[in-house]
């Protein structure tokens, strides 16, 4: 996996503005003053993505009580958005990066190993990005299963 973008503590979050599963438009900065937990990807309704999003919602309440907002992004369509959070009764926003500009901001696209080759495409990576949009933890190697939990301790850690 090639890692030429790595976005470390203290380090300003890149802006961005996309769409959301209603196809409405959702800045980073909308949440200004707010935790915000931002997550790439590669695609909805997939084993993996699928359980990263399941616990992310199973947490959803605990989020809320630490002031922070889930921000999921892939490169998936809005209605492919709206499909997934129906079928899975999911309780965050799904952002699509289609272009993959963001992604590449946040170093979540380029080159990694898939079944022993080497293939471009998203990289599963989450940023925890403070009230002030500083990045206040990355995470650059995500496994899917218990990944939301970690998260959660980090926010609590930094916040305690």
């Amino acid at each position: 996996m090639t890692d030429k973008i790595r976005l470390e503590a203290g380090a300003t979050a890149p802006a961005f503005t996309l769409p959301n599963q209603d196809e409405e438009k959702v800045s980073l900065k909308d949440f200004a003053g707010r935790w915000k937990v931002v997550y790439f990807y590669p695609k909805d309704d997939t084993p993996g993505c699928t359980t990263e999003a399941c616990e992310f919602t199973n947490i959803h309440k605990d989020l809320e009580k630490l002031d922070a907002v889930v921000l999921g992004i892939s490169a998936d369509s809005a209605p492919s958005h709206r499909k997934f959070i129906a079928k899975y009764k999911l309780k965050l926003t799904l952002l699509s990066d289609v272009d993959r500009k963001v992604m590449t901001k946040y170093g979540a696209f380029g080159k990694k190993m898939m079944y022993g080759k080497e293939v471009e495409g998203v990289i599963r990576r989450t940023f925890l990005v403070d009230p002030k949009g500083k990045v206040a933890h990355a995470w650059y190697s995500v496994k899917a299963g218990g990944h939301a939990d970690k998260v959660k301790e980090k926010l609590v850690a930094l916040q305690g």
